[in-house]
């Protein structure tokens, strides 16, 4: 469960026109709202994603900044006594460039967010590839030859002899079979390598939407590298993030973005730790307790199945006593609607597979099938 921060939007850098009303934002997002006219015309005006910051702007915002907090960047406090990173100091304290992105990056795992390069993983694949492929065929090629000699046919049938052979054929500056296969060995080493790698790659997550624009608006407010260099942040494609998947992604999303919208006292003293509490000296930015919102979570989950196990079955039970022909065709109605809602439920609350899916919904509906033959219709 991703932890909550609430971040405002510097103003002054950003390209759009002006936002409506200030926002208090999650470690997922980080993003500010305006009003749709507004959002309109800055889309039509860029096409394109620009960095419109200067290098005197920046080092003035920088030097702002520095002010937020001249003490150790670990705060120590609360019931016990714990140390906490905060994030002005954190963030505020490293010199603009990289060392601020990198402290950016590291506050939260949603924020590490890098460019996965599967261009050039494919590219140096194929290159790989294709030397492999033109020293197998010298190797063929050589292979047929010694075939083709009667005195050489010995040498395909003793590793010594050929090695021999080889030595022989070395001295007189002959490529032999011992290069080609060394060449190979080589090529091999590095073409299986970068194939796992590869592989494990495919396997990382994209930033989720909310992900993305925090850490994109964090580069229109602060701009931390030189244009050329921070246009990596661009290529949406190709960006991936070093946090795992979460079961319920989607619907903890959900409940995240009702909380930021919520944004009360109140909400903050139910999912807020003093530890979080202590992260930031601005009362405009909070992080939201992973573990709590994860508790909230699994109430409501909790609270739907229930509601879809109780629902039809109180329901048929009441159709049950009108002691007519009609209410059994009534109690499979309720039965198909509240199977359809079951399996719902289970696409959008979990991540289940379609075996998963097919077999709880089977399931569900047996369990109703079976209480309306246990039920007395008439």
């Amino acid at each position: 469960m991703a932890s909550r921060l609430s971040l405002p939007i510097e103003k002054e850098t950003c390209p759009m026109t002006q936002p409506t009303r200030l926002s208090s934002t999650s470690s997922a997002t980080l993003y500010s709202k305006y009003s749709m006219k507004s959002f309109i015309l800055a889309t039509r005006r860029f096409s394109t994603f620009r960095f419109k910051n200067k290098v005197g702007d920046v080092e003035q915002q920088s030097g702002s900044a520095q002010s937020l907090d001249s003490g150790s960047i670990f705060i120590t406090g609360g019931k016990d006594n714990t140390k906490v990173r905060q994030r002005e100091c954190y963030t505020f304290r490293c010199p603009i460039g990289y060392p601020r992105l990198a402290a950016f990056n590291a506050s939260e795992q949603n924020f590490m967010q890098y460019r996965g390069f599967s261009y050039i993983h494919n590219r140096l694949l194929l290159r790989l590839q294709a030397n492999i492929q033109a020293l197998e065929a010298e190797l063929e090629e050589i292979d047929q030859f010694h075939d083709s000699l009667d005195d050489a046919k010995t040498r395909l049938r003793s590793q010594d002899l050929d090695n021999a052979a080889c030595r022989n054929e070395k001295k007189n500056g002959e490529r032999t079979r011992e290069d080609i296969l060394g060449d190979l060995t080589a090529k091999i080493l590095q073409y299986d390598e970068l194939l796992i790698k590869s592989r494990e790659l495919v396997s990382f997550q994209r930033p989720t939407k909310r992900d993305y624009q925090s850490v994109r608006y964090w580069f229109h407010n602060v701009a931390p590298l030189v244009d050329e260099e921070q246009e990596y942040i661009t290529w949406k494609e190709d960006i991936i993030t070093l946090r795992h998947g979460r079961e319920w992604a989607g619907f903890d999303g959900l409940v995240e973005e009702c909380l930021h919208k919520v944004n009360c006292r109140l909400i903050r003293w139910l999912f807020c730790t003093d530890d979080q509490k202590r992260k930031s000296s601005d009362k405009r930015i909070y992080y939201f307790s992973p573990s709590r919102v994860a508790k909230l979570v699994n109430l409501l989950i909790t609270a739907v199945i229930f509601s879809l196990l109780a629902a039809p079955v109180l329901g048929m039970y009441r159709l049950s006593n009108f002691k007519k022909t009609e209410a059994i065709f009534a109690a499979i109605g309720v039965l198909m609607v509240f199977t359809l809602l079951f399996a719902a439920a289970m696409s959008l609350l979990t991540k289940a597979r379609r075996h998963e899916l097919f077999a709880a919904s089977a399931a569900y509906c047996a369990v109703l099938v079976v209480f309306i033959g246990s039920t007395n219709f008439a």
